[in-house]
């Protein structure tokens, strides 16, 4: 894979070591089935200054660029799927406080956040708006003395329960783009009330429904520019889906990984699987299409740091993940047979995790249009 410079190297093999011995795969296993947070895992990256990375050392984060997150996140992915997607919530919450903060508001949110102290969610879907939430938006904030009133329900929301603080998207006036304000929402405000959503993957990773019953939000929570919010979580998307990459790719490590062993060791008809060449050649097209979404992520993300438009590569690179992690899933099932139904073994939990970044951060489809429209020049599709 893309060649790391010496610090990045010994930074990704601390952490590996770190993630494994906080978390070896049997623990990981046991908190997936009980559907549990990895608090000790969390602990051991706020050691680490994993929560952090992406902010400036003066502000209580890490520093670092883009390929430091990537190497945390394609780390997590391979080794506690769960813990990596709350990763990229994290790294979308401090880019987004870091971006849009006030000096004060950096001191009481972004600095404890940084440091792994307290967690934050992302809250911007709605059981009846996802990609075209501008249009669907329901949940509303109007001005009151001191501050506003939020009123609303948030869908589809990570972490939600475990979560300190909220960054909330909701419409402050009429409009389309503009109209839409970010929220700093305490989760232990009067009114708020967070269910978790049953979901069959990223079990350790809960996803919750928000109600906002006339929840009070001071005027100093406001983040940013009132009525610009909307336009505030468009700079950063490109980054999200760059970090949803990563992830994807972890799982697709992983995945492959484990796969390749087991045809190591798995007997049949006097030799080991490994030796067929279907075998062979089903593991030597994963490992093609990882690198090259892996190395194409590599340049993206530079490219990024370097301050380039970066909305059609990143694009290209959430679908060339996903489905480099699709495939990898899917061979590894194939291979391991009935033994990929083993809860025990993480084949299963890679199979159901994955599926997560066909349509999250943003749906393939849409970053098909996306691509279709801006490298292409044809007319928007939806």
């Amino acid at each position: 894979m893309s060649a790391f410079t010496e610090e990045q190297i010994l930074f990704e093999d601390t952490l590996i070591k770190a993630i494994s011995r906080a978390s070896p795969p049997e623990k990981v296993a046991k908190l997936d089935a009980a559907k549990k947070f990895d608090d000790e895992l969390h602990a051991a990256m706020a050691q680490l200054g994993v929560w952090g990375l992406g902010v400036e050392e003066e502000l209580g984060g890490s520093g670092g660029t883009n390929i430091e997150q990537l190497i945390a996140l394609r780390a997590l992915g391979h080794l506690s799927t769960s813990t990596a997607v709350f990763c990229v919530v994290q790294f979308m919450s401090t880019r987004l406080l870091k971006d849009n903060a006030s000096a004060a508001q950096k001191e009481k949110w972004l600095k404890p956040l940084a440091a792994g102290e307290c967690k934050a969610s992302f809250c911007l879907t709605e059981a009846g708006g996802g990609t075209d939430i501008l249009r669907a938006m329901k949940t509303r904030a109007r001005r009151t003395d001191g501050g506003w009133l939020l009123n609303g329900a948030k869908m589809w929301i990570s972490g939600a329960t475990t979560s300190q603080f909220y960054v909330v998207l909701a419409r402050t006036s009429d409009g389309k783009t503009d109209g839409v304000s970010m929220f700093i929402v305490p989760s232990d405000s009067q009114g708020i009330k967070a269910t978790e959503v049953e979901t069959f993957a990223i079990n350790g990773y809960d996803t919750c429904q928000i109600y906002f019953d006339d929840v009070f939000v001071p005027a100093e929570n406001l983040l940013g520019v009132e009525g610009q919010g909307f336009r505030q979580v468009l700079a950063t998307l490109n980054s999200e889906r760059i970090n949803a990459s990563a992830v994807a790719l972890g799982i697709a490590q992983g995945a492959m990984q484990f796969a390749a062993n087991y045809a190591k060791e798995r007997p049949a008809f006097g030799k080991t699987i490994s030796q067929f060449q279907a075998v062979q050649h089903k593991l030597a097209n994963v490992a093609t299409s990882l690198e090259l979404a892996w190395s194409f992520l590599m340049d993206t993300a530079n490219r990024d740091d370097a301050g380039e438009k970066m909305d059609i590569a990143s694009s290209m690179v959430k679908l060339a993940s996903s489905n480099a992690a699709k495939q990898a899933a899917d061979v590894g099932m194939e291979i391991m047979g009935g033994a990929g139904f083993d809860t025990a073994m993480p084949m299963q939990r890679y199979y159901r995790d994955h599926r997560l970044y066909s349509f999250a951060p943003v749906n393939d489809e849409m970053c098909r249009n996306l691509i279709a429209e801006r490298y292409f020049g044809f007319q928007r599709a939806f």
